[in-house]
């Protein structure tokens, strides 16, 4: 099923101190709508792509990404180390990647950029026991609370 889209819009302009908030490993809320309109919101991984876009992957069989195929609208809050500053993005799904070899190296680059010592061996091999599905959100809109 082909995600509902929204028009394509320029990324906003990130400024460079947006940019370096988002490139830190933060954990991001991710919030999506069921099929009756009611929100939900799940804490994610994450990363900043060099095109300005926002890479998510998660288990196919979990709730907000099948939220995301139906529907493609979405809204992050990447909050930072302090609780206190974060970043608002709004968007849509640009682009869906179910290929299992590249899904699955989306997942373990992420695991990479979240626990650079090295990911646990039992968390890559549960990433490998189901499959997964890759999007790229597009930023239509950003707000910051970050401190000058």
């Amino acid at each position: 099923m082909e995600p509902a889209q929204s028009p394509t819009l320029p990324s906003p302009d990130l400024t460079d101190r947006i940019r370096g908030f988002l490139d830190q490993p933060l954990f991001a809320v991710v919030a999506t709508t069921d099929a009756d309109g009611a929100p939900r919101q799940a804490v994610i991984w994450y990363r900043l792509e060099p095109d300005g876009r926002i890479l998510l992957n998660s288990r196919v069989n979990r709730f907000w990404p099948a939220h995301l195929q139906r529907d493609g609208r979405v809204s992050l809050a990447v909050i930072g180390p302090d609780g206190y500053s974060w970043v608002g993005l709004v968007g849509h799904v640009d682009a869906v990647d179910d290929d299992p070899t590249r899904a699955l190296a989306d997942i373990e680059a992420l695991a990479r950029r979240y626990h650079p010592e090295g990911p646990d061996p039992a968390d890559l091999e549960s990433y490998r026991a189901w499959p997964r599905i890759t999007f790229r959100i597009a930023i239509e809109r950003v707000h910051d609370h970050l401190e000058d």
